[in-house]
């Protein structure tokens, strides 16, 4: 049974369980729900979470075990060469798990039957052909050991999947036993039920905590690891980005940073000023019927793919920088640079900061637009005076949000500015960020414990630094206007 259909029969029995731990309820009273301690609902929730949460928790155990303790008894088949290379045992599982799969597939299809498929003997050709006539592709190692370790590992997942039904529905039905015997006139369901849901909140907040943790600890590990190959000094002090897989490589820093900031800059200078007079217009100037047009319009902006505002920098607006303003002036010759995804990214940015701080400046409080108009301000004197100051805390957060995301964007920036990286003041120069690189020094068939791929995660753990650095300046201004304004 599929992990799909599985979940779906659980929430079925759970299902089943809300319909009769309500009716057991009610009839455990005489249908005078007065006397019962909760609501026949509660009753009813208690049953279904009892069988539903036991469940799906050994499930997913299940799942995350099952794997490993396949992947460990077919180690056992395979060339002890093979085992003790994690490339290799890597590449040779990935095989072992496809000529599974076609093995499966051949039975499906009625290429081969289930005894065959699991006496077959036959030639790494022979394999290959029958296993490509059902759409597998194969590695280069090949042979008999890969095939006993795929017929094995059919088997596994046979029994494991088998397995799996039996006592995962055992334990669903066994927690609706027990709900059902719980339920009676006194029971205390609500408590539980609302026991259980607090706790799968704070579940769900600390798996939300956990992951962030998580994610530190992968970049900061093996940024560790590569600050022991490659001198943390060059690193951040470094003028020069030259990786090389071969030897030889200059990991400086610098001319990434400034790449990344000098681009954020350039979306900044034209995200806030538009976003921000677009939101005040919206929430201050426009009539109600304008804006309920104006505001779905912008919003689409927010809804367009990065990969399409790259092909705009790359085809439009490249192109008019590049003729009409970098080359008529001397500045340069080429479409990619600085101002390009600057500008591109600005405007992607334009929904967040407007929309955001629209909705802050309407939550100002009317009464403060009213005190200002009865002491004789103007409509932009309030706007200036009143409603700006009011709302900054949330504009600033408006801003951080938009400024973290021009400092993350990747596509605009491979397509817009270029893969030089370089200090240069120029605007209309190509230049590239720390995610473009972290992006390029991951991909590829490259050796992951060399310094080349392991500065990826040294310039993760750096923009990680920037932006919890960015994200505490904006809570010290959020927190001094704050204190001014309540």
């Amino acid at each position: 049974m599929t992990v799909l259909l599985l979940t779906t029969l659980i929430l079925v029995i759970a299902g089943t369980g809300f319909v009769l731990g309500r009716a057991r309820s009610i009839y455990g009273v005489a249908g005078n729900v007065r006397l019962l301690h909760s609501l026949p609902g509660y009753y009813g929730w208690h049953a279904a979470l009892m069988a539903a949460l036991p469940a799906f928790a050994l499930l997913l155990i299940w799942l995350i075990a099952q794997p490993l303790v396949v992947e460990r008894q077919i180690a056992a088949l395979l060339p002890a060469e093979v085992v003790a290379d994690d490339t290799a045992f890597t590449l040779a599982m990935a095989d072992v798990r496809r000529v599974a799969g076609g093995l499966d597939a051949a039975v499906s299809t009625g290429a081969l039957t289930a005894d065959q498929a699991g006496t077959l003997d036959i030639t790494t050709t022979d394999i290959r052909a029958l296993l490509g006539g059902v759409g597998v592709a194969l590695g280069a190692n090949v042979g008999a050991e890969t095939l006993a370790a795929a017929q094995e590992y059919r088997v596994l997942a046979e029994i494991g999947a088998l397995s799996r039904m039996i006592v995962v529905v055992a334990v669903a039905l066994a927690g609706l036993a027990y709900a059902l015997t719980c339920t009676h006139a006194q029971f205390r369901a609500r408590n539980r039920v609302e026991f259980v849901m607090l706790a799968i909140l704070v579940t769900a907040s600390s798996i939300a905590i956990l992951t962030t943790v998580g994610i530190i600890w992968s970049m900061l590990s093996e940024s560790l690891n590569f600050f022991q190959q490659y001198p943390a000094k060059d690193f951040f002090l470094g003028l020069t980005w030259s990786p090389n897989f071969r030897g030889g490589s200059e990991l400086g820093f610098l001319p990434l940073l400034w790449g990344t900031l000098y681009i954020s800059f350039v979306a900044m200078i034209v995200a806030v000023p538009l976003g921000l007079f677009t939101a005040i217009y919206l929430a201050e100037y426009a009539s109600p019927r304008l804006r309920a047009w104006i505001k779905p319009l912008i919003e689409v902006i927010a809804g367009i793919p990065t990969v399409v505002f790259g092909l705009f920098a790359l085809v439009t607006v490249g192109p008019f920088l590049r003729d009409y303003f970098a080359q008529p002036f001397g500045l340069g010759t080429s479409g990619s640079s600085v101002m390009t995804a600057g500008i591109v990214i600005g405007i992607l940015n334009i929904p967040f900061i407007s929309s955001l701080a629209d909705d802050i400046i309407n939550a100002v409080p009317q009464s403060l637009r009213d005190g200002s108009m009865g002491l004789g301000a103007t409509k932009s004197e309030t706007v200036r005076q009143v409603i700006l100051p009011a709302a900054l805390p949330g504009i600033v957060g408006a801003i951080l949000l938009a400024a973290s995301r021009a400092i993350g964007e990747t596509m605009i920036v491979t397509m817009g500015a270029g893969a030089a990286a370089k200090l240069s003041l120029n605007p209309f120069d190509a230049m590239t960020t720390m995610t473009v690189k972290i992006v390029g020094q991951l991909t590829g068939d490259t050796d992951f414990n060399s310094p080349e791929t392991l500065v990826a995660f040294a310039l993760g753990i750096t923009l990680f630094v920037i932006t919890l650095g960015l994200n505490v300046f904006a809570l010290y201004i959020v927190r001094k206007y704050r204190e001014q304004y309540e």
